[in-house]
């Protein structure tokens, strides 16, 4: 992009999740607004479908250098923005090496805006930064939300005439955030994945989220004195051609698609023409992989699989949107203070990651040794034990597919 931009505004994508198969007007648009428009997102870009698999995150790269101004870091891709072009337009006010206390990225970009100097800054809520996988976030921390942002605010208030948050917490918390912090006059909210966009007023802070899934977004002018906010989605269809310097990633996102669209199986009648359930699936999983892997027990989290409407067959795309972590199933111990409170170990998890299946239900007492993902193993049980030598997607194609098509050795 060249030229001299004139901004008059902020468009605030939130919770894209890799969400590339009708990306044609979410890039036009952005591109469209771009001469006018400071272009932020709030976080998790990258992870949650077939492209991001089967490229690596090289498609949402391409996508956040051409047309992003400045990025808020979600749990989903954390480490792609310590890449160092990504790195470079990351900002974070509450992310901190463990041992030193330093700042893992910029806390503040400035930007010029209708005239006025806007700060923007990011944090990203405890919840959020437990759910990145442990080995990602090994010898980093977060600070308390509010006191960095207070902290942050005091050593600049003197460049700054407005201050601009990009939040990857919570709806919920960002209200409070808004009630703690008068200061910021909009909250650019991710992470939560609830019905709840605003603008709802807080005092004299504006709260606002876009649409997730690469389906719309917010934004925020200056309006008088103030600020004005609001939500839309994309168009449909794209108002003209892809712009040329976005052939490049457009390319990319077809030749990945192809490769998506490969059928893997017949869906089994149970599951074929609805959309998925999540819980009715991991029910019949766990049964099945107690048995098959002689597990003495299995735990597994919902929020490990995505909701995806099926159809009469399910393709590699499918698969890859219902299981889009690569989630490896693994055997691990359960920690000794666990093993006397079930209940409390299930309850911590639930709040952490959302509701479980279990097999047993309820597990049983002298429970020591459980089949779960890596990632709960990572992240709660100290450590997997040795790998089951088969990935949750696999095994949820073999529940998805009629038995005569189902060959998980395709993938």
């Amino acid at each position: 992009m060249t030229g001299i931009r004139a901004l008059r505004q902020i468009v605030a994508t939130t919770d894209v999740h890799s969400t590339l198969d009708n990306a044609a007007p979410f890039l036009t648009h952005l591109h469209a607004l771009r001469p006018t428009s400071l272009i932020v997102d709030c976080g998790d870009f990258f992870e949650g479908s077939g492209y991001y698999r089967l490229a690596h995150g090289a498609i949402e790269r391409e996508i956040l250098l051409k047309l992003y101004d400045v990025l808020a870091p979600g749990n989903h891709g954390w480490p792609h923005h310590f890449e160092p072009e990504l790195h470079r337009v990351t900002v974070c006010a509450n992310a901190v090496d463990a041992e030193t206390g330093d700042a893992l990225f910029r806390r503040l970009h400035i930007a010029e805006i209708d005239d006025r100097r806007i700060g923007v800054t990011a944090v990203i809520g405890q919840q959020a930064f437990r759910s990145i996988p442990a080995m990602q976030r090994a010898g980093h921390r977060v600070t308390d939300p509010v006191q960095s942002l207070r902290e942050l605010m005091l050593a600049h208030h003197h460049e700054v005439d407005d201050w601009v948050l990009l939040s990857h917490s919570g709806f919920e918390e960002d209200l409070e955030l808004a009630a703690a912090c008068p200061f910021l006059d909009v909250i650019f909210a991710g992470h939560c994945h609830s019905n709840r966009y605003g603008p709802l007023r807080v005092g004299d802070t504006l709260v606002v989220k876009g649409r997730e899934l690469a389906d719309g977004y917010a934004i925020a002018t200056p309006v008088g004195a103030g600020w004005g906010a609001g939500t839309t989605r994309f168009p449909d269809h794209p108002p003209g051609a892809v712009p040329a310097e976005l052939s490049d990633v457009t390319a990319h996102i077809d030749e990945v698609g192809e490769e998506l669209n490969k059928v893997l199986g017949q869906v089994q009648t149970a599951f074929r023409r609805q959309a998925l359930d999540r819980r009715g699936v991991l029910l019949n999983l766990t049964a099945r992989l107690r048995t098959a892997l002689g597990a003495d027990a299995v735990i597994l989290n919902e929020t490990a699989l995505r909701t995806v409407p099926l159809g009469d067959t399910l393709t590699l795309g499918d698969l890859l949107s219902i299981e889009p972590f690569a989630n490896q199933l693994v055997h691990a111990h359960l920690p000794e203070p666990d093993r006397h409170d079930l209940r409390g170990l299930l309850a911590r998890l639930t709040a952490q990651d959302g509701p479980l299946v279990t097999s047993p239900d309820p597990l049983p007492d002298a429970v020591t040794t459980v089949l779960t993902t890596g990632y709960l193993a990572d992240n709660h049980f100290g450590g997997r034990t040795y790998e089951a030598g088969l990935r949750l997607d696999q095994a949820i194609q073999h529940v998805l597919t009629a038995p005569d098509t189902a060959d998980g050795d395709k993938q």
